[in-house]
């Protein structure tokens, strides 16, 4: 896909002036690295929002009985899919 951008004459300049240097291939290789440092940067900020609300939210207390809960959930789970196997 081709798009078309306007920008000042000295911004130009600049990504011109990247190229030149070798830091890109390319005028489009520099705008897909931007684009790519964008995306990273958003799914970064996206991925600490989780955490933060991860961390934010109320916890269960991890008692013996909620780790033979989860065991038995697990194994079950297993137990069943190994039936079928067999």
């Amino acid at each position: 896909m081709n798009i078309n951008i306007d920008i000042p004459d000295e911004m130009r300049v600049y990504v011109e002036a990247q190229v030149m240097a070798g830091a890109y291939s390319s005028i489009s290789e520099y705008f897909l690295n931007l684009l790519k440092q964008d995306q990273k940067k958003k799914a970064q900020a996206n991925l600490e929002a989780l955490l933060k609300e991860g961390i934010d939210s109320p916890g269960q207390e991890v008692t013996p009985e909620y780790w033979q809960n989860l065991r038995s959930t697990v194994l079950g789970q297993n137990s069943i899919g190994n039936s079928s196997n067999t």
